[in-house]
């Protein structure tokens, strides 16, 4: 009788052991799970505190009329805004960068762009359809059918990476206005600037893409927040107020000039910079010696 009350013992435990071991392996454990797609966008979780909305209430003020007899001195500048320096990083930042919003805005027929020409002026303006054309690049690729063994040629489009474009060329004008007695300055026209890359991946050259004509643009930049770097991300800084505050760190790559020539024709490296530095300096003591102590 004892035997048989261990044998029966000793039987439950071996069966428990392999139930606890087969149970030890996920894998053979078979989970229904059902893909939940939401068909209205609105029923997805709320990623903030509350609904912010007061961005995309935002207007923004004319500029003050001034009068042409009014203006009886003018520069126009020519900068570089790259977006590797550290007071530019919110120009890449990967949720929204800034060459994300032009291209979405200029292909959706929001935002008119215009060529790049020699004079740098926005005479003609690109079509939705030369803007897409200029944003991505369409390429044919073989492949097989691996049931037919059959070669099929597809066409794959290939969007332009954001990453590529690091820098961004402003075009302003400085002018001094008699009538209030204040310098002032008016940004006129933003382009971005791609690396153009050889098939193997290799920096070739630097082309600018387009022109943004700013005060077109000024609405837009006034709806899309920018991320700020001072640890406050509810700041409610837009892309229009970076610009009118002028909180971006660039350098002068041309000013006006009879030969409409740039800086880097004839300069290079640090001599570059300081010619650059040189330029800026001029128009503030031009405003300083206006003065009369």
């Amino acid at each position: 009788m004892q035997t048989l009350i261990k044998w029966t013992c000793l039987c439950l435990l071996t069966l428990l052991s392999t139930t606890v071991l087969h149970a030890q392996y996920p894998e053979e454990i078979e989970v229904n799970t059902e893909e939940v797609t939401m068909e209205d966008p609105s029923d997805a979780p709320l990623d903030e505190v509350v609904k912010k909305d007061i961005m995309q209430q935002r207007r923004v003020l004319a500029y003050q009329p001034v009068r042409e007899s009014d203006i009886f001195w003018e520069k126009r500048i020519w900068r570089i805004i790259d977006v590797r320096e550290k007071m530019n990083l919110p120009f890449a930042y990967p949720e929204e960068p800034f060459f994300k919003l032009l291209s979405d805005a200029a292909t959706k027929g929001d935002l008119p762009v215009y060529a790049i020409d020699g004079t740098d002026k926005f005479n003609k303006r690109m079509s939705t359809d030369d803007v897409l054309s200029m944003l991505s690049k369409t390429d044919t690729v073989v492949t097989f059918d691996p049931e037919t063994y059959e070669e099929k040629v597809q066409i794959v489009r290939n969007d332009i990476n954001w990453e590529d474009v690091k820098r961004f060329r402003v075009k302003e004008v400085w002018f001094f206005d008699k009538e209030t007695s204040t310098l002032q300055v008016r940004i006129l026209g933003i382009a971005p600037l791609i690396d153009v890359k050889d098939n193997e991946g290799n920096f070739r050259f630097e082309k600018p893409m387009f022109w943004v004509y700013y005060p077109h643009a000024r609405e837009l930049f006034a709806r899309h927040r920018v991320f700020t770097m001072g640890g406050n991300t509810n700041a409610t800084i837009s892309w229009e107020d970076l610009f009118e505050m002028r909180y971006f760190a660039s350098y002068i790559y041309k000013e006006s000039n009879v030969y409409d020539r740039k800086l880097e024709q004839y300069l290079q490296g640090v001599d570059l910079l300081m010619e650059s530095e040189k330029i800026k300096n001029e128009i503030f003591n031009f405003e300083h010696d206006l003065w009369q102590y």
